[in-house]
């Protein structure tokens, strides 16, 4: 019999032994510890620390504090389940399970202290498990400050789906409905588990040596080691006998249907930036995949029906009704030392012809340390000076060596025009970042494959389209109304007929069409942050309070499977 087999059958019972019989019953020890952790919030016990949670002290006094688990088959189910959260990108070590299985392979009937122990380890195991699936493991808060996709509402908590999961001995089913329901997430987990596949066959795939560029015609050891990369990850063509050393039109093809996908211009061309993305190990992509499956599980309950949403590492916008794709636009995010955040809002409402008030930051790092060095250079950016009551002042006469942002004692403000940082539209949203989508003047930019150049803001290519489709239901603002309005070249503000919501996320792994997957650059280095975390060994506090209901759907996000293009 195998040794956890071995374990089930003593906690069932050996030579005639009851199966909780001990000198002090583990009802005993067990409402000791519950009540522990209600007063203190925490239970620590000889194989780790129990979560705070109140799910967990609730099992246990709705059965009095008599043990759990009883059935040798649940313990069993239990320990497949914890396994199985590898295929999540969850550690199964985060869930005790080395100390259950050396409890179960003790040899011998364990006392009532650690038959009591055992017990609190599979449930604390499964209240943890399923939080993490539901939730996520991480507070995103603790990672960016901005997040504010908090759960609302009272909605029926986890403990009574965990109490009707034990009741019925439906784990696996628990911890399949606690999953995110959505394609994006399976497409991910299926992902996770064919990298592994490839880092599992001879380490990965090869790394193509540094050199000149490498496009079609050329030939040679390098355009061998190009072929196979691609065969590695399934992404070639078949690789002929002895590697072909020729850099044919299929290669040529195969690579730039590569580089479309994973937001790279398409040249078909070897430079530096497509070199670097295609030799990121095998190992940095599962873990980018890991990174994903977390923010995944984050958010994908968080926004129903229609809104708006950006995807900031992969430079452009959507608009989502019932499920479909109904605009969508390239746009310019922050650099990555002035990152766009991550948080929910709603559009209320958007400025034509609006006018530009340099923002705190901007003043601090661009506009005084410009002025200081040259007053002219106010001018040459058409901003005007003007003092607290709004009446002009000369440029000229500001002693600009003076002032840091702190004390500047006047407002710089760009009028309203085509040359106008804000373009001829911005989207108004509340929030305390001084964040907004906004039309700008730098069109050109939008062709570079990455758009990171703002202070922080949204700029996108498209803004006449969404104004027309976010005014719907309000006849006075249709195109034509619009276009009139932002000739007059007055500012006007303008409500929407209703909120809209909007998301900025963050993304690195997206899906084409046909399923396929492309990685795009962590900008803001955001991946690794998460990762971290996530290798952490303690519990992070206060995720087994996000209580939840686990029967919610899924949120619109299907045009994260969507192509990406640059």
């Amino acid at each position: 019999m195998a040794p956890i087999l071995v374990g089930l059958a003593l906690l069932a019972g050996q030579a005639g032994l009851p199966l909780w019989a001990s000198a002090r019953p583990p009802q005993e020890v067990l409402r000791e510890q519950v009540e522990e952790i209600r007063a203190s919030g925490t239970a620590s016990l000889g194989g780790g620390t129990i979560t705070p949670s109140r799910a967990l002290a609730s099992l246990y006094e709705q059965r009095g504090f008599n043990p759990i688990w009883t059935d040798p088959s649940s313990t069993t189910r239990l320990i497949e389940a914890i396994r199985s959260a590898h295929d999540d990108g969850l550690e199964p070590t985060d869930y005790h399970l080395a100390r259950i299985e050396r409890l179960l392979q003790g040899g011998a009937a364990p006392s009532g202290s650690a038959r009591a122990e055992l017990d609190l380890l599979q449930t604390d195991a499964l209240v943890r498990l399923a939080n993490d699936l539901y939730f996520g493991r991480l507070e995103p808060e603790s990672l960016d400050p901005g997040w504010n996709l908090a759960r609302e509402g009272t909605e029926p908590g986890l403990e009574q789906a965990l109490s009707r999961a034990l009741n019925e001995g439906e784990i696996g089913a628990l911890l399949s409905e606690a999953r995110p329901r959505h394609p994006l997430y399976a497409q991910l987990r299926d992902a996770l588990t064919r990298y592994r596949a490839i880092a599992a066959t001879g380490g990965g795939w090869p790394a193509i040596p540094d050199g000149p560029k490498l496009q079609r015609g050329d030939r040679g050891e390098r355009v061998i080691a190009l072929r196979r990369r691609l065969a590695a990850s399934g992404e070639g063509p078949p690789l002929p006998t002895g590697g072909a050393s020729h850099f044919d039109r299929p290669l040529e093809d195969a690579l730039k249907d590569y580089q479309r996908r994973n937001g790279l211009s398409p040249d078909g061309v070897v430079g530096a930036t497509t070199l670097e993305a295609l030799n990121v190990p095998v190992d940095g992509r599962v873990e980018q995949i890991r990174a994903n499956l977390e923010r995944a599980r984050w958010v994908l309950r968080e926004v129903h029906g229609d809104f708006v949403t950006v995807d900031i590492a992969g430079f452009r916008a959507a608009y989502i009704r019932e499920g479909e794709v109904v605009w969508e636009s390239r746009v310019q995010v922050g650099t990555p030392f002035r990152q766009t955040p991550s948080f929910k809002s709603e559009i209320t409402y958007l400025v034509l012809n609006p006018t530009w008030t340099v923002p705190p930051t901007i003043l601090a790092k661009d506009i005084l340390p410009e002025a200081r060095r040259d007053p002219g250079e106010i001018q040459r950016r058409g901003l005007k000076v003007l003092d607290r009551e709004g009446h002009p002042v000369d440029p000229g006469s500001v002693d600009w060596s003076r002032y840091k942002a702190a004390n500047f004692p006047y407002l710089l403000r760009q009028d309203a025009g085509p040359k106008n940082a804000l373009g001829r539209m911005k989207f108004m949203f509340p929030n305390r970042y001084h964040i907004y989508l906004h039309d700008t003047p730098k069109k050109s930019l939008f062709e570079k494959p990455e758009r990171a150049f703002s202070s922080g803001c949204i700029r996108i290519e498209k803004p006449l389209e969404l104004a027309e489709l976010l005014m719907e239901g309000d006849r006075r603002w249709g195109r034509e109304r619009l276009t009139a309005a932002i000739g007059a070249r007055a500012t006007r503000t303008v409500f929407l007929p209703r909120p809209v919501p909007i998301l900025l996320l963050y993304w690195t792994v997206s899906f084409d069409e046909a399923g396929r997957i492309g990685f795009k650059k962590d900008i803001y280095e955001r991946d690794r942050a998460v990762i971290e975390a996530l290798g952490q060994d303690a519990p992070v506090p206060g995720t087994a309070e996000r209580v939840g209901s686990p029967t919610a759907g899924p949120a619109d996000l299907t045009w994260l499977s969507r192509p990406t293009r640059p």
